[in-house]
């Protein structure tokens, strides 16, 4: 997600130009073998995320279940972001206490000045030097899941089995296509008929979701992967600010029996919902967004309660995963504070 926005202008732009989603401009990978220059290495790494960002969800639920929170450090921006992007205000002094700076782009500008794009999350920044890594963040998960190996928790889940692979690439390329980016499409749509467009793709995709998970507990295969990561990270947020702030109001997920058993029984996982920041979340899209929100208001609802009952989706097999165990307890500093959660 980025903060000198996708759609260019800065927050009040949001909803006011055609949305298109920005490749990752720095495509370095961290890799066991370091062929691009950046080898594993624990501790020599700060991964920097939003909690409200779906993508940079995406990176904080498999640090977390894979266990590699001794090996990468963990920096979270505020929620509200100005036209300089993220800042870390959150912290003493609004200072990254690590990497010593104020604002996520002054380790892209250490890395190249005047790039092309947006200051983006998530972000993963070399600390000797603090230049930006990779903003990457289709392929950060991915080497977390198949390069970090080394560095994974005793017990960590195959997210990316080699033998599923290519039935999770597919499920996940339409995922990205009419879930995770068509939100946006429809949410920052200029014309009516690219709204409805992107409405359309978006619930003909969760419908055809909801068929294959009420036979199957995960999308694929019998173990939570990186394609249930994907698409957690943008239903959690579907109800309070996507159905709404975003016009993709046919349905609300509580109103989708499958989807809405899907999504609780991942966020009772530990490792999901022990990640996800509510009050962020609401915040970033109604305070941000100022083109398609411009009164800044958050709204109360939606009730949030729900997100703890019963689900019932053991009921369906599917071990959580596979032959591991679950992740270990929040570390100190990285709870949701209580505001945030259910």
């Amino acid at each position: 997600m980025g903060g000198r926005d996708d759609a260019g202008g800065g927050n009040s732009a949001y909803g006011r130009k055609a949305f298109k989603r920005s490749r990752a401009h720095f495509q370095d990978r961290i890799t066991a073998d370091g062929r691009d220059g950046w080898p594993v290495e624990a501790g020599r790494y700060r991964l920097v995320v939003s909690r409200a960002c779906p993508w940079a969800s995406r990176a904080l639920v498999s640090r977390r279940l894979l266990g590699l929170e001794d090996a990468l450090s963990l920096a979270v921006v505020d929620p509200i972001q100005d036209d300089r992007s993220w800042r870390f205000t959150l912290d003493p002094d609004g200072r990254d206490p690590v990497l010593g700076i104020r604002y996520l782009s002054e380790a892209y500008d250490r890395r190249e000045t005047d790039y092309p794009g947006g200051v983006s999350v998530p972000a993963i920044v070399d600390v000797p030097s603090g230049k930006l890594v990779t903003n990457d963040y289709q392929q950060i998960t991915l080497d977390f899941a198949t390069e970090w190996t080394a560095l994974h928790r005793e017990g960590a889940p195959d997210l990316y089995p080699e033998k599923l692979r290519d039935e999770i690439d597919a499920v996940m390329d339409d995922v990205f296509r009419d879930v995770n980016n068509g939100v946006y499409r429809a949410g920052f749509a200029t014309g009516q008929e690219e709204y409805e467009a992107a409405f359309t793709r978006l619930f003909r995709r969760l419908e055809s979701l909801e068929q294959r998970l009420e036979r199957q507990r995960y999308l694929v295969g019998d173990t939570i992967t990186e394609a249930d990561i994907r698409l957690f990270t943008t239903l959690v947020r579907f109800d309070p600010v996507y159905h709404g702030h975003f016009k993709c109001n046919l349905w609300k997920l509580t109103e989708s029996r499958v989807l809405w058993a899907y999504v609780r029984d991942l966020y009772q996982t530990p490792g999901f919902g022990d990640t996800v920041d509510f009050d962020h979340i609401k915040r970033h899209y109604y305070q941000v967004h100022t083109g398609i929100n411009p009164s800044g208001i958050v709204p109360l609802g939606p009730d949030l309660s729900g997100w703890t009952t019963p689900h019932h989706r053991e009921e369906l097999g599917g071990r959580p995963f596979g032959h591991g165990t679950p992740p270990g307890p929040v570390p100190p500093g990285e709870e949701i504070p209580e505001r945030g959660r259910p």
